[in-house]
C-alpha cells in the first residue's frame, strides 16, 4: 500500500497576518532542518539555513540558536534583514556567523531562495585536504563545474569575510567547500540546496572511504573528467533531466512524514 502523500502546505492556511507564501517557506525550511538530521548532516545547535522571503523588505529566515534541528518548526524560525536585526524572534538566539554567511548570499544573489550550511565529518574530512573533492567517483565528476573553495579566515564573524564568499561561490555555483571548515550550498529552492549538500556530502564520504582503503585508486582520465563535469551541467542543472532537487523534494518530505511526522509545520 503506498503512503498518503503529505498535505500541501500551500493549502494550508497561514497564521494570522502571514502570507501564504512566507508559511510555506517557513514549512520547507523547517522540513530542511529535520531533514538534515534525518540523513545525519546536524551539528548540534552550531549550523544554520536559511530562505529568503519574497517582497521589498529583503527579509530572510534562519533557524534560531538553541533548537536542535530534529525539533525545528515553522513558527520557531528567526525573521531577519540584511542589516542583522531581527524582525520576528528572539534576537538573543540568532547565531551572528549564520547572519554573516547568510546575508552575504542573500544580498548578492537574489535568485537564491536558499542557502545551507554544514558541517559534518565527511564534509571536513576533505575541507582539509589540499587537493579538496577529487575527480575520483562518478557523484564527485559530474558536479565538478558546480563546486568552489573558500578559504579559512576564521569564525565567520567578519562582515568583509561577505565580499569573498560570494565571489568564491560565483554566480553560477552552487557548493561551496568552505576549508577546514565544512560546506555551503544555494538553490533556488530549498530542495534544490538540500540535494546538493546531500550530493556533497556522498561523494565526500566515497572519497573518504576508498582513500581509507590502503589500496591504489583508479584515477580517471583528464578527458573522462571533462566529459563527465560537462554531462553533469546538463543533467543537474536548470532544465536538466536530472535536474537537482526537482523531483526529490517532494518524497523528501514523504519520508519526513513517514520517519518523523509533521511537527516541522508546528
Amino acid at each position: 500500500m503506498k503512503s498518503a502523500k503529505p498535505q500541501d502546505e500551500r493549502a494550508r492556511p497561514a497564521p494570522s497576518g502571514m502570507s501564504a507564501d512566507e508559511w510555506r517557506l517557513r514549512c520547507e525550511l523547517a522540513a530542511c532542518c529535520q531533514l538534515t538530521d534525518l540523513y545525519g548532516m546536524s551539528d548540534l545547535a552550531s549550523t544554520h539555513i536559511s530562505v529568503a522571503l519574497p517582497g521589498p523588505q529583503h527579509h530572510f529566515l534562519v533557524n534560531p540558536l538553541g533548537t536542535f534541528f530534529d525539533e525545528m518548526s515553522a513558527s520557531a524560525l528567526l525573521k531577519v534583514d540584511f542589516e542583522g536585526r531581527v524582525v520576528e524572534g528572539d534576537a538573543s538566539a540568532l547565531n551572528p556567523a549564520g547572519f554573516i554567511i547568510h546575508s552575504a548570499i542573500h544580498r548578492a544573489q537574489t535568485d537564491l531562495v536558499c542557502v545551507m550550511h554544514s558541517h559534518t565529518r565527511a564534509n571536513n574530512a576533505v575541507a582539509m585536504q589540499a587537493q579538496g573533492l577529487r575527480p575520483l567517483s562518478q557523484k564527485a565528476c559530474v558536479m565538478l563545474d558546480f563546486l568552489g573553495y573558500h578559504d579559512y579566515e576564521g569564525a565567520a564573524l567578519d562582515e568583509d569575510e561577505r565580499d569573498r564568499l560570494v565571489r568564491d561561490l560565483g554566480p553560477e555555483g552552487r557548493v561551496l567547500i568552505l576549508r577546514n571548515h565544512g560546506a555551503l550550498t544555494v538553490g533556488r529552492s530549498v530542495g534544490e540546496a538540500f540535494c546538493w549538500m546531500h550530493r556533497l556530502e556522498t561523494a565526500c564520504k566515497y572519497q573518504i572511504d576508498g582513500l581509507a582503503g590502503g589500496v591504489a585508486l583508479h584515477e580517471l582520465s583528464e578527458a573522462t573528467i571533462a566529459h563527465t563535469r560537462a554531462q553533469g551541467r546538463r543533467m543537474l542543472a536548470s532544465g536538466g533531466f536530472l535536474e537537482c532537487g526537482k523531483f526529490e523534494w517532494p518524497g523528501l518530505l514523504r519520508k519526513l512524514e513517514r520517519e518523523r511526522g509533521s511537527s516541522y509545520r508546528g
